[in-house]
């Protein structure tokens, strides 16, 4: 009898939840930046090994919204903690425990308070950039913050089923036993996808976000959320991604002098699809976008 279900990784923006699932599945599946708020879809992941098949999902990171659009991206992550068999709550080990942290760790908690339920997992990630005493340290300050909050919330009996797992999303350290145990959780149940299959992004989403990707790295903290990008054509080997931006002073920072920063993107993007591929990228003007319901409705938020 083969196993298959889920398993959500949530965490405030930034901490590496997007690079956690490129690890643990072993190939590029979700795109990654320096920027918070990099992923704004709920994005799976699928591991299928020795007749059990796990489904990682990335969540935008859990924040404090400012428009419409991050309301819904925490609305996104949140679901994705819904009717799951594992939830890895991830944190940073070398930052302390902040306001945001705690709002993952109460969202982890309220997952998982009813038994049976989904396994509550707290992962200590990036310790290739901290001491092993610095390490440790965190792993109990997790722990605290763990009790604290089932206590204000009356969640003791959720306490004792956390596991606290201590990685390193970008060496790989630490990752076999995060995901020897997430496999273990998961519940008896054919395949829900074909065993060969590593993502269930549709394609047309896949080369918007590669292009997206490439813009947020190369404009660093100036656009990235007033990014978006979308594939209106795809007709191999012609692919056409639109860009929106909010405002017309933004579409020139898009564009750069010349149109060398856009043309860059282009190539940057198109290294990582197909030989053959020709990419034509748009930049268009949608004012306020982020703050607009009927366009987020539109574009799929």
């Amino acid at each position: 009898m083969t196993r298959s279900g889920f398993a959500a990784i949530i965490g405030r923006p930034n901490v590496g939840k997007s690079t956690l699932l490129n690890q643990v599945i072993g190939t590029k599946v979700s795109i990654t930046s320096p920027s918070p708020n990099t992923t704004r879809n709920a994005i799976r992941g699928i591991l299928t090994e020795d007749g059990i098949q796990v489904i990682f999902v990335d969540t935008p990171g859990i924040h404090r919204p400012r428009t419409t659009l991050g309301g819904r991206l925490n609305d996104t992550a949140r679901a994705a903690a819904d009717d799951v068999d594992v939830i890895l709550a991830v944190i940073e080990a070398g930052a302390s425990i902040g306001p945001g942290d705690r709002m993952v760790l109460t969202t982890l908690l309220e997952s998982s308070r009813h038994e049976p339920g989904p396994r509550p997992c707290v992962v200590v990630n990036k310790i290739d950039r901290t001491s092993r005493e610095a390490t440790a340290a965190q792993l109990m300050a997790a722990v605290d913050a763990v009790r604290e909050i089932a206590e204000d919330r009356q969640l003791g009996d959720v306490v004792d089923r956390v596991e606290y797992f201590p990685v390193s999303a970008k060496t790989g350290e630490g990752t076999a036993e995060l995901v020897r145990y997430v496999r273990d959780a998961m519940p008896e149940s054919p395949y829900l996808f074909p065993e060969d299959e590593v993502s269930d992004v549709p394609e047309a989403m896949w080369v918007a976000e590669l292009v997206r990707e490439q813009l947020v790295r190369k404009t660093k903290q100036e656009l990235p959320h007033s990014i978006h990008c979308r594939v209106t054509e795809f007709e191999w080997p012609h692919i056409t991604v639109e860009i929106l931006v909010e405002r017309e002073s933004q579409k020139g920072m898009v564009i750069g002098k010349g149109g060398q920063l856009l043309k860059d993107v282009g190539i940057a993007a198109r290294r990582q699809l197909p030989e053959g591929c020709f990419l034509e990228l748009r930049v268009s003007v949608e004012p306020g976008w982020q703050k607009r319901d009927d366009i987020l409705d539109r574009l799929g938020y």
